[in-house]
């Protein structure tokens, strides 16, 4: 089955500097490695996402600080780890704008699945708060925005190495919705152990460092009982491909391979076939060795073709 491609080129021009892990390149591997495949890509250009649809996730204040001070030379630092130069305001409405597309189109059955290749990332920005290289919440702006259209029940299961803190705080509370996260602990941002107080929509899951491929899908599957339990009318994923075995950030400690992802992407394009009528929305998070991310994310697209 076809999957809608969401993009644009001028996700490129976000720019945090040449030492920064979440470089242009990264998108340009993703594409490139979906081009050279033989999948047929129904390929759509990321708009600018409205104001009014990030206030679905964001606080008002927030938007409208982060439009103010968006640079138009030079370089902004938001915080230790998050960058904006003249294009990446830009850039990050049309991350988020693209993924909140592509649900709509979901939503509205003019297409059942999409990858969106986006950059910058999403799942740490918080509602008022902008962390780990992430500026809007993606994932989470969707997710609001395909209720909006009349799916009521939406999960997002996100598999980054990182905890999908941005996602959760956006979400969590929310019946309707659900957010399921597996990520390495101990690991940067610090939360997302199971053991932590959370709302009953959240559910989390950790594997230490260096555990074998095997324990992290056993982890994983667990996850997933939960999801199948919450019986979603669509299911969007939070991508992150840096717990492969290469990935500087992720320090090789997850020992993960394209096919893990691929295997994790099947696992729950079952589910969405049981509760979903197959529609599913992934968007590109972390990963930041290209050569890992590019196999890794073909892998990952293959699956959701997959019928």
């Amino acid at each position: 089955m076809d999957v809608a491609l969401y993009t644009h080129l001028e996700m490129l021009d976000h720019r945090p500097g040449e030492w920064h892990p979440e470089r242009p390149e990264r998108l340009s591997s993703v594409l490139g490695a979906l081009s050279e495949s033989d999948l047929k890509l129904d390929r759509r250009e990321a708009p600018l996402i409205a104001r009014a649809d990030l206030e679905l996730a964001h606080r008002g204040a927030y938007v409208q600080a982060v439009i103010d001070s968006a640079p138009t030379q030079g370089m902004l630092q938001l915080d230790d780890d998050t960058y904006m130069s003249a294009g990446s305001l830009n850039a990050a409405l049309r991350a988020a704008g693209g993924v909140v597309e592509a649900a709509r189109d979901v939503a509205a059955g003019r297409i059942e699945r999409a990858f969106c290749a986006v950059r910058p990332p999403g799942h740490h920005a918080e509602p008022a708060l902008p962390m780990g290289f992430c500026i809007f919440s993606n994932v989470a702006l969707a997710a609001r925005a395909a209720q909006l259209e009349g799916l009521q029940r939406v999960a997002v299961v996100d598999f980054d190495v990182h905890h999908g803190n941005g996602t959760q705080a956006a979400l969590g509370g929310r019946e309707d919705l659900f957010f399921a996260s597996v990520q390495q602990w101990p690991m940067w941002p610090g939360s997302g152990h199971p053991s932590e107080v959370a709302p009953s929509n959240i559910r989390n899951a950790v594997v230490p460092a260096n555990a074998p491929r095997e324990l992290w899908r056993r982890e994983f599957e667990g996850l997933l009982t939960h999801v199948d339990a919450f019986a979603p009318d669509l299911i969007l994923i939070s991508a992150g491909f840096d717990a492969h075995a290469r990935d500087p950030i992720g320090d090789s400690s997850q020992n993960l391979e394209a096919e893990d992802f691929a295997w994790a992407t099947r696992a729950i394009m079952s589910l969405a076939r049981t509760h979903s009528r197959g529609r599913v929305v992934s968007s590109l998070e972390g990963g930041y060795d290209l050569e890992a991310l590019g196999r890794s994310a073909l892998a990952h697209v293959q699956a959701l073709s997959q019928g």
